[in-house]
């Protein structure tokens, strides 16, 4: 599956059902899911995987685990979104081949540069703005990131930290592909409505 401009990536929160989580971003119109818990046993993250690459299949959504590598190829998900300090992006490409898609967490374009060697398909890029959603050390990126990653780089940028959908439309002007969100979608009252509108105000900046 591509990655196609503009999408969007829910992740999941960690204090909620991810299999519902996951199915009303994607009733709103999110193509990208990725299963995140990093309390979960090996066990429960597979049995949500299953669930949730099923809704990605119907929804034609890409499905990503993060982190676990082993649960995302027994669940056949689409790939596996990876941080700096887990495994090794080289050897992960080696593991998934060459048809899985492997997502790297940067906060530079010279991670991003280094990502992009070691074979991702993809990196995610934050935190653009302030976020309480992971815990975060240093200044957010601003856009002015965005721009200087986006324009360097040969595979699409997904910006995270932060984002809503009064400054959605500010980071795909500035060159992201998409946005990956937590809160902004599951502390909503509507998470299928917030799912919209996050999408809509990426959609209006491009026409």
């Amino acid at each position: 599956m591509q990655i196609k401009r503009p999408i969007l990536c829910y992740i999941t929160a960690d204090n909620l059902c991810p299999v519902e989580q996951s199915e009303k971003a994607l009733e709103g119109g999110a193509r990208m899911i990725q299963l995140r818990n990093k309390g979960a046993s090996g066990s429960d993250l597979y049995d949500w995987a299953v669930r949730i690459r099923k809704l990605c299949r119907i929804h034609e959504a890409i499905f990503i685990v993060n982190d676990r590598l082993d649960v995302a190829l027994t669940a056949n998900a689409d790939g596996v979104h990876l941080g700096q300090r887990d495994l090794p992006a080289h050897l992960a490409r080696t593991l998934l081949g060459k048809e899985k898609i492997l997502g790297i967490s940067v906060s530079s374009l010279a991670e991003a540069e280094i990502a992009v060697r070691a074979g991702c398909d993809y990196v995610g890029l934050g935190h653009i703005y302030p976020t309480f959603s992971k815990q975060k050390t240093g200044r957010p990126l601003g856009t002015a990131c965005i721009t200087e990653v986006s324009q360097n780089l040969s595979v699409p940028v997904i910006a995270i930290g932060g984002i809503t959908a009064s400054n959605a439309g500010d980071v795909i002007r500035a060159g992201a592909t998409g946005i990956a969100v937590i809160s902004t979608v599951a502390e909503a009252p509507d998470p299928r409505k917030a799912t919209s509108d996050l999408i809509q105000n990426m959609r209006s900046c491009l026409q």
